[in-house]
């Protein structure tokens, strides 16, 4: 192998290796933990010298969630700007979004598939949901 092939080889090791932490959590404890939540505008900026982007998306102002591994221990992670959730749906349709852009509103769940040009999610009815999985 060649010095480049090598380093290659290393980084997908790496990132096969440390991968995402999934955990999941019902639409009951969604609900609840939802409850006092308030809608807040998020700005993120990104530098690419020497332009900046702003982007502005609404979403929730959640600073931690409980959830459950996959042996079922309760854990509390923090929610960041990169927590991605992933909801079934019955007929098997899956939805993957950021989860710090998830709204509750009139039965159903709103969000956003980026966070620069605020592009929405199909509207998802709460009575429609399966599985709730979140990635940090």
């Amino acid at each position: 192998m060649n010095r480049n092939t090598s380093f290659i080889f290393l980084i997908l090791i790496t990132v096969l290796i440390s991968g995402c932490a999934t955990y999941h959590l019902s639409t009951r404890s969604l609900l609840e933990q939802f409850a006092d939540t308030k809608k807040e505008q998020k700005v993120n900026i990104i530098y690419a010298f020497p332009l900046v982007f702003p982007g502005i998306v609404t979403g929730n102002d959640l600073d931690e969630i409980k959830v459950l591994d996959k042996n079922g221990n309760e854990s509390t992670i923090p929610v960041t700007r990169h927590t991605g959730v992933r909801i079934t749906k019955n007929d098997g349709k899956k939805n993957t979004f950021y989860f710090d852009t998830l709204i509750i509103q009139d039965s159903t769940i709103t969000g956003k598939k980026d966070h620069f040009l605020g592009i929405n999610i199909v509207p998802i009815n709460l009575n429609n949901i399966k599985k709730i999985e979140l990635q940090k």
